[in-house]
């Protein structure tokens, strides 16, 4: 009798991704406009100045629609800052989701503050609002909403329990550079936000990051905290902060670098023409997937107003108990032996990893998350249920900077191939259904 071969590529059939788009996965796009732009800075020595940052600070305040935006060396900084400008201290304690990268909130270490994690919801990947209000304390100080891997937190819930309890809010617009909520663009929503603009981001600059508000005393702190040599008393209108001008009061220098300020001019000018672009691509890539088993599109639902922005870290959604149980890591490893891209996974959740829990930064003696609070605040496992379970059910999709219909589709046949075959890799299924996950994703 003849042995039937498998179709999947993984047991020895053909691949369902056969064509070649070298370009596909490129970003960011750099052009002769980013590299005159580079050596203008270059050739004029005033890499460590302010005027190109300035003028990219105004022109990134008006496409966000706010009255401020503080440009910095990096992301981690903005949010440093923001936390600084909404007077995060000692004995403070910030809400965030646990599910993140750590430069959402773990400056509050340094400022003397300290964090509670809270939920996620399953379908978005973001802050729970329904998680949020039984945490807040007389310490709570501000919200750190992130909008996780694009898709844009609830923000009208969680402004509400902010206003009612007289909390600030914090954006954190890392992943979800463009991306809207009910229309109005994310970063305007909360009281202030930091953004990443790093290489790897959707609106990259190379290594730098900016903070945008609405608020003139956050901005000025904010300045004021690592911005020396624009912190001149006779330009600051918060009458606290005139005695102190001169010295950063954070004793920190987060000045944006003149060559990244450049890039960011150039990549700003053509953001939305690209990303619209990936909007397209990657809103086919999830419409020709719906409805297939085991696979759910992360994204705000049709009509709802919120979009993913650049769509930066895309992600999926598995759903094993369509396959029969099927583990991520097999239904990946087969997707990928197609030639298509994903890779189970996301961030480790920050509340069960030891700098959270054991390490003594600082040298109080005890751990630094408890070291300024009159509580034992640290959350054990099986504390965030949600966010633990969900961590083992998001995977890593194709990132498509281009609109070309034809590679989408063999992308997507990729995961229906799989997903159609699947109980053929049941046999060879011995994952115990343990994602591991990495800590370092998503830099800022």
């Amino acid at each position: 009798m003849t042995e039937v071969k498998s179709k999947l590529a993984l047991l020895g059939g053909s691949k369902a991704v056969t064509q070649q788009e070298r370009d596909m996965f490129t970003w960011p796009i750099i052009t002769r406009e980013d590299e005159k732009g580079v050596l203008d800075v270059l050739h004029k020595r005033s890499m460590s100045g302010s005027d190109v940052t300035k003028e990219f600070e105004k022109e990134f305040a008006a496409w966000q629609g706010v009255k401020y935006a503080l440009g910095s060396s990096c992301g981690t900084a903005s949010l440093h800052s923001a936390m600084f400008g909404c007077k995060v201290g000692i004995g403070d304690e910030i809400i965030c989701p646990s599910l993140t990268y750590w430069a959402s909130c773990l400056q509050a270490f340094s400022l003397g503050a300290t964090i509670v994690f809270a939920e996620v919801e399953p379908h978005s990947l973001c802050l729970d609002p329904k998680d949020i209000e039984h945490r807040i304390t007389p310490r709570t100080k501000a919200i750190v909403v992130v909008h996780y891997c694009g898709y844009p937190a609830d923000m009208d819930p969680i402004m509400a329990i902010a206003r009612k309890h007289n909390v600030k809010v914090i954006e954190d617009v890392s992943h979800a550079h463009g991306a809207l909520y009910k229309g109005r663009r994310v970063g305007t929503i909360g009281d202030v936000a930091g953004y990443s603009l790093m290489s790897g981001k959707s609106l990259a600059a190379g290594e730098a990051g900016i903070l945008t508000t609405n608020d003139t005393e956050i901005y000025e702190r904010a300045i004021a905290f690592g911005l020396y040599e624009r912190y001149e008393a006779d330009a600051i209108q918060t009458e606290a902060l005139k005695p102190f001008a001169g010295l950063p009061m954070g004793g920190y220098k987060y000045r944006m670098h003149q060559m990244s300020a450049a890039v960011a001019r150039v990549q700003l000018k053509h953001y939305d023409a690209r990303i619209a672009e990936i909007q397209k691509s990657m809103n086919m890539f999830w419409d020709l997937l719906e409805g297939v088993p085991g696979v759910q599109a992360h994204r705000p639902p049709k009509g709802s107003g919120s979009t993913m922005g650049g769509w930066y870290a895309a992600r999926g959604l598995y759903k094993p108990e369509a396959l029969e149980g099927l583990s991520l890591r097999r239904f990946a490893e087969a997707v990928m032996a197609e030639g298509a891209k994903c890779s189970p996974g996301c961030n480790a959740p920050l509340h069960l990893h030891p700098l959270l829990n054991t390490c003594d930064v600082y040298g109080h003696g005890k751990p630094t998350r408890i070291a300024n609070s009159d509580r034992d605040l640290r959350q054990p496992k099986g504390s965030l249920p949600v966010t633990e379970e969900v961590v083992g059910r998001v995977y890593s999709i194709p990132w498509l900077k281009h609109y070309r219909p034809n590679y989408i589709k063999q992308q997507v046949n990729a995961y229906k191939k799989v997903s159609r075959h699947y109980k053929e890799l049941l046999a060879g299924d011995t994952d115990k259904g343990v994602v591991e996950v990495a800590y370092h994703l998503s830099r800022r």
